[in-house]
């Protein structure tokens, strides 16, 4: 008979819990058991469509969690948990993955994969000497367009990778007209918009708590980066500023210029843009072509498109994933039960150079210098 997993939530601020809730309440061999929320820094003043108390009250009224506890510690404690969704604010990120770690709880955490790179190496080493798995969920690894770039890239069909450029923006995270996947994406179903004090209240604007678009949309840049060039960083420069969310102390604009030793890779993050008007990308430039991931439109997924000059062009049509595993929780539970590799993207060494190379944005940012990428310290032994 397969094991069932008995699934626990810690952390209700990043809305991006309603989706990973709904892929573990479909799979038949998940079963959701208890959840608990993380200290808020700063209390949120009124509850939203994504706040961190409706994801809540959305997770106990709509989604199927049983019961809910004040501490996740006392949850921990109780329950026979076997696998912990970690969508708190980046900066408890280590502190719960320790005390999942003291309980044997494997933990999925999602992206990114932690504040900084120091709190990352805190993180690895908790659940390496604990035995436990410490998975970092990334939107971008079940997108087949995503997929396709680079199974179309590792196969050499644009020569070798000089260049990835990304973009990632909207008008914030609880922006007016903002979605994300899980839940009610009615937008004329929701209360009237937050107002700015009311978004300042909540973490995604506070840096203490690991807020700010540097961490929440180079995040992206620095994963595809590291995945479509495949090899790691030395350096970056980066630029962060707060151009039009004057309630909080995070920045809402910010990019960062990856240096490779054989490639460059330019993210960009955004909380103040209404459309791109174009694809966000990646966009990748090789010695013999330029890959392009098109913009959805609407009833058409995205297609990768190769541009070889001279007026020719490649449309590539994306494979679906394998149905067995094609979500965080599918991949999640395979790996518990076969002992299989992970896909890259959500292996914890390869997290640790991603979380180098974005932690050396950040201190670019701050420094005003071009920062070298920790390229030693993720590798424990």
């Amino acid at each position: 008979m397969s094991k069932v997993f008995r699934i626990g939530v810690i952390g209700f601020a990043h809305m991006h819990i309603n989706h990973l809730i709904e892929r573990f309440a479909a799979h038949p061999q998940a079963e959701l058991a208890a959840c608990a929320d993380t200290p808020a820094l700063v209390p949120e003043l009124r509850s939203a469509h994504y706040t961190r108390a409706w994801n809540l009250r959305h997770a106990l009224d709509d989604l199927g969690f049983p019961k809910a506890y004040d501490d996740y510690q006392e949850m921990l404690e109780q329950e026979n948990i076997d696998i912990v969704i970690c969508c708190s604010e980046n900066a408890q990120h280590p502190a719960v993955v320790e005390a999942c770690a003291q309980h044997g709880v494997h933990v999925i955490v999602e992206k990114p994969m932690a504040a900084s790179l120091r709190d990352g190496l805190r993180m690895a080493r908790a659940a390496r000497a604990a035995g436990i798995e410490l998975i970092v969920n990334w939107p971008t690894t079940w997108q087949p367009a995503s997929l396709k770039a680079k199974e179309l890239i590792d196969s050499g069909a644009i020569g070798r990778v000089l260049t990835v450029k990304f973009r990632g923006g909207h008008l914030g995270p609880l922006g007016a007209g903002v979605s994300h996947p899980g839940g009610d994406e009615d937008n004329q179903a929701r209360p009237r918009k937050l107002s700015g004090v009311e978004r300042g209240a909540t973490w995604w604007h506070q840096s203490a708590a690991g807020g700010g678009v540097m961490l929440d949309y180079c995040c992206y840049g620095s994963l595809v980066a590291r995945w479509l060039v495949g090899e790691p960083a030395t350096g970056v420069i980066a630029m962060r500023a707060n151009l039009n969310s004057q309630w909080g102390d995070a920045e809402d604009n910010a990019a960062m210029i990856v240096r490779f030793p054989h490639a460059m890779a330019l993210s960009e993050a955004s909380w103040t843009t209404l459309d791109h008007g174009v694809s966000p990308g990646p966009i990748v430039y090789g010695t013999e072509g330029t890959l392009v991931v098109d913009k959805e439109t609407a009833g058409q997924a995205p297609k990768v498109r190769i541009e070889k000059g001279g007026g020719r062009t490649e449309y590539h049509e994306c494979e679906p994933l394998p149905a067995d595993r094609s979500d965080i929780a599918q991949e999640s539970i395979h790996r518990l039960q076969t002992g299989d590799p992970l896909h890259q993207t959500l292996n914890l060494d390869f997290n640790l150079e991603v979380m180098a190379i974005l932690d050396a944005g950040v201190r670019s940012a701050d420094s005003g210098r071009l920062e070298q990428v920790d390229t030693d310290a993720w590798q424990l032994g």
